[in-house]
C-alpha cells in the first residue's frame, strides 16, 4: 500500500497555537495511508527577490518538502483579517524565482481556528486568492471557520467530540480530493 504524503504549512510561530493543535487533530482523523509532516517556516529569511540565484538552505529545504509531497494542508490564523506574514514569506520562497514554483498541480485544503466568531474566514479567503494563483487545486466545500472553545480538543490533542463528526467530514472530502488530484 502508498502513502499519500501531505505536506501540512501552520500559520502560526505560537508554541501552543491552537492552528497547530488543529493540524495534529485533524491527522488523527485521517486514513492510515496518509501521513502528515509539518513543514518548518518560522526559520526562513524575509523573501528578498535578491537571493533567487542564491537561496538559503532553509528555503531549499522548503521547497524540497512540498515538492516531495502529494498534497498540502493549509492551517492559518487570521492576523488582521489576512494571513500571517509568516505564512505569505514561506508561499513566496517556493514560488520563487519565477518558473520555479513548487506549489503548482498540488492539491490542496485550506482551515483554521480563531477565538473569533467568523473562525478564519477572511484568511481563508485571501489564501484561497493566491493558490488560485500559484495553481493549487484547493478543496472548496465544506468550508471550515472554527471557533476556538473549550472541548474543541481533547487531551490527547484529538478533535473533541463536539466538533469531530464535522471535522471528520472535512478530512474525508479532502482525503477524495487529494486522491482526485494528486500525482
Amino acid at each position: 500500500m502508498s502513502t499519500t504524503k501531505i505536506a501540512v504549512i501552520v500559520g502560526s510561530l505560537r508554541k501552543d497555537s491552537f492552528n497547530r493543535k488543529l493540524a495534529k487533530g485533524l491527522a488523527m482523523l485521517a486514513p492510515s495511508d496518509f501521513t502528515f509532516d509539518v513543514v518548518e517556516i518560522g526559520d526562513l529569511p524575509l523573501y528578498n527577490q535578491d537571493d533567487d540565484a542564491n537561496q538559503a538552505p532553509q528555503v531549499k529545504r522548503l521547497k524540497a518538502a512540498i515538492a516531495a509531497a502529494d498534497g498540502l494542508l493549509f492551517v492559518t490564523p487570521e492576523y488582521n483579517r489576512s494571513i500571517p506574514g509568516v505564512l505569505k514569506n514561506a508561499i513566496d520562497h517556493a514560488s520563487r524565482p519565477y518558473g520555479e514554483s513548487v506549489w503548482g498541480g498540488k492539491p490542496g485544503g485550506v482551515v483554521g481556528v480563531s477565538v473569533g466568531a467568523i473562525g478564519t474566514a477572511l484568511a481563508q479567503q485571501h489564501l484561497r486568492n493566491i493558490l488560485a494563483y500559484l495553481d493549487v487545486p484547493t478543496l472548496g466545500q465544506p468550508e471550515s471557520f472554527i471557533q476556538a472553545k473549550d472541548g474543541l480538543f481533547e487531551a490527547d490533542g484529538s478533535i473533541g467530540n463536539a466538533s469531530r463528526q464535522f471535522m471528520q467530514g472535512w478530512m474525508d472530502r479532502y482525503v477524495a480530493w487529494v486522491k482526485q488530484h494528486a500525482g
